[in-house]
């Protein structure tokens, strides 16, 4: 008698369970982008977004290099359109060379050119820092100003760079640093509908606490970097999800702060 030939075992299909359960589940109805002042400007919602941004980012801090409030300006000036990376990789040359205001007014602009290239506009940058050491020598005894009212009148040092000098060199908040990120994620936020940095920053100082001008910029914009990113934010990972009904989310818990 021949012997049945035994029917091969169809292989059973793995179990997609351990990948459905490392990856959250897949977005669902976005919230609708709807500002809601009696909700969104909430003392308590912004209360609960500062506490969330301070617990997620204890360590944020101004990524430029500097040793005074001389070299953060005139980093935060080559930072215009160029990375902080890459402005720290220019500044040790730059600062050897020239260390304060006085020695600065003395460089060429050729040399300070070349020194600053890669950091792109360097032609325009290079005007904007001899300009401003010659102020700073000439007006203010070598020393970078303390009050905006002051330092805006340095060239090169516009309300964005004054704030930044003033809130990292000096500890003083006279505002609130409104770049890129912190216009782009306060909006996401409803904190403000406002487009142009001057305005985003009247509405931020109108509902955070003065004690928070200055730690909000910086959480912010490593929030900015890391998570909330202008294309595709990693909502999954974010840490303020729960308070953002911002119609860019592309992942939501279902879950809606306080009532969470």
């Amino acid at each position: 008698m021949t012997a049945k030939k035994a029917t091969p075992k169809t292989p059973a299909k793995k179990s997609n369970l351990n990948a459905a359960l490392a990856k959250p589940p897949k977005s669902i109805a976005k919230p609708k982008d709807t500002f809601n002042p009696k909700r969104d400007l909430a003392p308590e919602r912004v209360a609960e977004i500062l506490k969330r941004l301070a617990a997620t980012y204890p360590n944020a801090e101004c990524a430029l290099h500097h040793r005074n409030a001389w070299e953060l300006l005139v980093a935060t000036i080559l930072s215009a359109q160029c990375t902080d990376v890459r402005v720290n990789m220019v500044t040790p040359e730059l600062f050897r060379q020239f260390p304060t205001p006085k020695a600065m007014t003395e460089a060429s602009q050729p040399v300070l050119e070349e020194l600053i290239r890669s950091t792109g506009f360097y032609r325009n940058k290079a005007k904007s820092i001899l300009g401003a050491a010659k102020k700073i020598t000439n007006d203010f005894d070598g020393k970078v100003p303390r009050t905006l009212a002051e330092l805006t009148t340095v060239p090169g040092a516009a309300r964005k760079t004054a704030n930044v000098v003033l809130g990292v060199a000096y500890g003083l908040a006279e505002g609130i640093v409104v770049d890129t990120h912190v216009l782009r994620i306060s909006r996401r936020l409803h904190l403000t509908k406002a487009t142009e940095p001057k305005n985003v920053e009247q509405d931020l100082v109108k509902i955070i606490p003065q004690d928070h001008w200055i730690a909000y910029s910086h959480e912010i914009i490593h929030h900015g970097r890391q998570i909330c990113i202008a294309r595709k934010p990693k909502c999954a990972d974010c840490t303020l999800e729960t308070v953002c009904t911002s119609g860019d989310k592309t992942w939501s818990s279902g879950k809606t702060w306080p009532e969470q």
